[in-house]
């Protein structure tokens, strides 16, 4: 059982478990308290961390903070609908703890939708491990191990079972998230369970038709998951995990799909055409050679095209980048100046498309209208930052927040624009379509529109980019924009920071981008109420961030080199007034 419940002591919201029915006695109780304490010195990112364990009326219980997300019941119940990449990086996450887990000797026992929790970026932890089932006899043997006995052949083909029972519940759960619907009309999972091999003699497959398009290698993960032969099935935590891992990879890869349309245009137009005036922009970065790497990269960094080449550059050749504070890598082009020297960054301008690439001049002025809304946001990003944080890696984690909207922008420039329409109500201020529920919203977030236009995330071009640039998880977290209808959770360590900041001037900038000038101030007053707590920004603050972004986006234009063919558009007025 997994209860939302309001903790009187400290004032806040936690999640707290139980068994479905309580230990039979003293001894169970005891084992049952000892396995939980046991379990909550695992450490993992996607496993949700215990902040209590105790006992009330017989009831023993472990609570875990509201603050790692939701319950993906709850998230399904708000927006049922998803796309299959989407609902394969859940089940990756949570079997990456899960396998953890199981590698540490804990069994789940009892895997539901509600068990896998999921933050506000989309993030997936798991819990409850142990927790529900309170006579699993296995456990009881597999543990004494851990207290220096000798685990027997029982124990160990117990605990193997108890653990492909897991795998096989993620299975039923990973077809519940596609099918849209519980299998055989359970939403208990344990009961579901008991209808398919070897307990039962059901048969559980994909439908034909799901809410959105299945692929046929994915269909066969999910068959095989659950397949009525015990011998077919994913026997581990990691062969499952390894089969989602690479139709993911695959996926973006499969001939047809927009990602892969996207990666066939890259390979002859490029990520991103340089902006004019590349070649004086090199000369000066040949004549500061012997000055420091800030300057050079202040002459990298407002070409989002040459930036991008580098990163690229530096990540597929394994080159591991600088880190803030110690804790995590992130992305700064000091550091890859320093690494590739003047001669790399020299090599890598000339492999750039000259602008405006393969575009025609009125989605060449969209583009660059599009790259100033996301330097803008870069700077506000600088400006709103926390003391100690380093300028151009959050201005980075700003503009990569927006690789995807690039990416689309230059390599599908007719589907970008019907995207924006989707998401900009007319200038009397209405929504094109009328919301009942937020009648002062956009029609459709970007995601949605995006879903609706290209049938993808627009976030999914960009971290697939990154992904075959050879970007780690952990800078890519810090990629993904906070969802803008989700609550912004207490950020933990220095990553979650930089995301939610860049998410904030993202979200700031988009409102300046998209709203009318009336609505306007409404629009940047709930950025302010959603980020407060978490970035104690303010009215005034933002609006002294948004001051400070345009004059550095102004003296940013003045100071680049003139243009060696055609003239530089200038920044669109609504961004600068």
């Amino acid at each position: 059982m997994l209860w939302l419940v309001h903790d009187r002591r400290t004032g806040v919201e936690l999640m707290l478990t139980m068994p479905r029915r309580p230990p039979a006695g003293p001894a169970a109780l005891t084992e049952w308290l000892d396995r939980a304490r046991r379990f909550a010195r695992l450490e993992h990112a996607n496993l949700v961390p215990i902040l209590e364990i105790g006992v009330h009326e017989h009831w023993p219980f472990v609570a875990v903070e509201r603050l790692f997300g939701v319950a993906l019941s709850e998230r399904i119940a708000e927006h049922p609908l998803h796309a299959p990449t989407e609902v394969a990086g859940w089940l990756v996450d949570g079997l990456r703890g899960l396998a953890f887990a199981h590698d540490a000797g804990f069994a789940h026992g009892d895997v539901q939708l509600h068990h896998f929790v999921i933050s506000p970026r989309g993030q997936v932890r798991m819990t409850a491990f142990g927790v529900c089932a309170a006579d699993l006899q296995a456990h009881v043997r597999t543990d004494a191990s851990s207290r220096g006995m000798a685990m027997d052949t029982t124990a160990l083909r117990e605990q193997r079972t108890a653990a492909e029972r897991d795998v096989l519940a993620c299975g039923v759960v990973l077809h519940h998230l596609l099918a849209g619907e519980p299998p055989f009309g359970l939403a208990d999972t344990r009961v579901a369970l008991s209808r398919i091999a070897p307990h039962g003699n059901e048969v559980l497959r994909l439908a034909e038709k799901t809410p959105a398009p299945v692929s046929d290698a994915l269909r066969a993960v999910v068959d095989r998951a659950t397949s009525p032969h015990l011998q077919a099935r994913y026997r581990s935590a990691r062969t499952l995990l390894g089969a989602l891992g690479g139709w993911i990879v695959a996926n973006a890869r499969e001939s047809g799909g927009p990602v892969a349309l996207m990666f066939d245009r890259i390979q002859s137009a490029g990520h991103l055409p340089s902006l004019p005036g590349l070649a004086a922009r090199v000369g000066k970065i040949i004549s500061l050679e012997t000055r420091r790497t800030e300057e050079i990269s202040g002459q990298i960094l407002p070409d989002m095209a040459l930036s991008f080449e580098l990163l690229r550059r530096l990540n597929t050749a394994q080159v591991q980048v600088t880190q803030v504070a110690g804790n995590g890598p992130v992305l700064t082009l000091r550091r890859v100046v320093e690494l590739i020297g003047i001669e790399g960054v020299c090599e890598a301008a000339n492999m750039l498309q000259p602008w405006p690439g393969a575009l025609d001049t009125e989605a060449a002025e969209r583009l660059k209208r599009t790259m100033d809304r996301v330097r803008l946001a870069g700077h506000v990003a600088q400006a709103l930052r926390p003391a100690g944080y380093d300028a151009e890696v959050v201005f980075l984690v700003a503009v990569m927040q927006n690789m995807g909207r690039l990416l689309v922008r230059y390599h599908f420039a007719d589907e970008a624009e019907q995207i924006e329409r989707l998401m900009r109500p007319d200038p009397s201020g209405e929504s094109l379509v009328a919301d009942r529920a937020a009648p002062d919203r956009t029609v459709l977030t970007e995601e949605a529109a995006a879903l609706d236009v290209l049938g993808v995330e627009i976030g999914a071009f960009g971290l697939a980019v990154a992904r075959r640039w050879g970007i780690g998880e952990d800078v890519l977290q810090m990629t993904r924009r906070l969802s803008p209808t989700a609550p912004v959770p207490t950020p933990v360590g220095d990553a979650e920071v930089l995301q939610m900041v860049a998410s904030a001037a993202n979200e700031a900038v988009d409102a300046i981008a998209l709203q009318p000038s009336a609505r306007l101030p409404m629009a940047l007053d709930r950025v302010v109420k959603r980020y407060a707590r978490v970035l104690r920004v303010s009215v005034r603050t933002l609006n002294n961030a948004l001051q400070d972004a345009r004059e550095a986006l102004r003296q940013s234009a003045a100071a680049a080199p003139p243009p060696s063919t055609a003239a530089e558009p200038t920044a669109p007025a609504e961004l600068m007034d």
